[in-house]
């Protein structure tokens, strides 16, 4: 931000949601990306961000005609700075008839889809539909960091802060004692809760953070530094947790990859067995889990009625740990792992798929994976994104590929936040 423009204010009315949780509108001319806002309000905000020729950035200030849909936020860290609760101030149902029109918004204007192609869908038809058990309370996997006196706490949203308030989102009971425990200074904690109701408490060794430069790019730096290899103490509980899913068991690492909602797993699991089954015409022999991780899409599909002729699944991943739990769980079954990047690991697998299922991170699977999933011509794809933009790209990589929408379903997977996970079924054929 400009020195002219420090804590400039502007009255904005914002009309459309956007992909990120900001509320849209204008102002001198200008787009503004409004947080803290709702679509339908006028609100006085203060630019955050005005190096753009074309928008804004803004907070919102003082709400001068609030939405019928604004709530006090039920999260004491959002409320005091932290980056956790951002759409705590929106009515749940309300927020998930944004996210729905969100998604629907990128599909046409990032995927380049027509309204024919999703029109049919339930994301269409029903919208973003809610994951069993409450609002809060959900989250079964976190991450918390550690001020320089030891103490646990949210991250702030701008900054390298740490919130003490409590957040509304870990499950009963998760982090609750945390507050009065010190922990190494400027280390990260990894929480989980296991299927078993148990506790497991990871500290990673701190990193050097980049303190200075533009504050998007700090942001990313710093997050790239957080994930790569650090030191591991384990300090309650053991270093893997306990997760089941239908009738398996995996012991997944404390610092390693699990959704975050407790009903996550299994809801996705179901949805990918539920496409197969509608869209498949025969049962399938030959399968690929790809960014499968430990293999909770393998699993559901090597187990689901009517499938037990599956012959060969392989899982492709990255993530050492996910794929040496994997090997646990399969032992014995006709699943097998590959490690390594899935684009370069693709050109290994012989066997032509009849299913192929991808999970890919925020950044989406990309032109070269989707390239190289169409040559293998499954008859189904089943792609779970959670990034709303880049799961729209990659739905149009595949209808530009030779696919077609058989089916999206969406859902609230992050209740109170701008996240919103997309599940979509494409079969061959325009």
């Amino acid at each position: 931000m400009s020195a002219d423009t420090t804590a400039r204010r502007i009255e904005v009315a914002v009309d459309r949601p956007a992909n990120g949780g900001e509320a849209v509108g204008r102002a001198d001319g200008r787009v503004v990306f409004v947080r803290g806002a709702i679509p339908g309000e006028r609100v006085v905000a203060e630019v955050t961000d005005d190096r753009h020729d074309s928008y804004w950035r803004a907070d919102a200030v003082e709400i001068l005609e609030p939405s019928p849909h604004r709530v006090p936020t039920p999260c004491p860290a959002a409320a005091a700075g932290a980056g956790c609760c951002d759409l705590g101030h929106i009515d749940p149902d309300h927020g998930r008839n944004l996210k729905q029109a969100v998604l629907l918004d990128v599909l046409a204007r990032v995927g380049h889809l027509d309204e024919a192609s999703v029109s049919h869908t339930e994301l269409a038809g029903r919208g973003v539909g809610r994951l069993p058990g409450p609002d809060t309370g959900w989250r079964v996997r976190t991450r918390l960091a550690v001020d320089g006196t030891g103490r646990a706490g949210q991250r702030a949203f701008r900054g390298a802060g740490v919130v003490h308030e409590a957040c509304v989102q870990p499950a009963p009971g998760m982090v609750d004692d945390l507050a009065a425990r010190r922990f190494t200074p400027h280390a990260e904690l990894a929480v989980v809760l296991d299927t078993d109701g148990v506790r497991h408490i990871t500290e990673l060794a701190p990193v050097t953070e980049v303190r200075r430069g533009d504050p998007r790019r700090r942001a990313q730096k710093n997050r790239q530094r957080r994930t790569g290899r650090r030191a591991q103490t384990v300090v309650e509980g053991d270093a893997a947790a306990v997760r089941r899913v239908g009738g398996r068991e995996w012991q997944i690492p404390v610092t390693g990859f699990w959704q975050a909602h407790r009903a996550a797993p299994q809801t996705y699991a179901d949805t990918v067995v539920g496409f197969a089954r509608e869209h498949l015409d025969a049962a399938p022999r030959i399968a690929w889990d790809l960014y499968g991780g430990a293999g909770v899409f393998a699993g559901a599909l090597l187990d689901a009625d009517g499938f037990g002729g599956l012959e060969q699944v392989h899982v492709v991943d990255s993530d050492a740990g996910a794929l040496a739990a994997a090997d646990q769980t399969f032992a014995g079954d006709p699943v097998t792992t590959h490690r390594g990047e899935v684009a370069a690991c693709l050109a290994a697998l012989e066997a032509t798929p009849d299913i192929v299922v991808l999970d890919p991170p925020r950044t989406g699977a990309g032109e070269k994976v989707i390239g190289a999933i169409a040559a293998a011509q499954p008859a189904v794809v089943v792609h779970v994104g959670c990034d709303a933009a880049r799961f729209a790209r990659d739905l149009g990589l595949f209808a530009r590929a030779g696919y077609r929408i058989a089916g999206i379903r969406a859902f609230d997977a992050f209740p109170l936040t701008h996240h919103v996970e997309a599940v979509a079924c494409l079969v061959r054929g325009r």
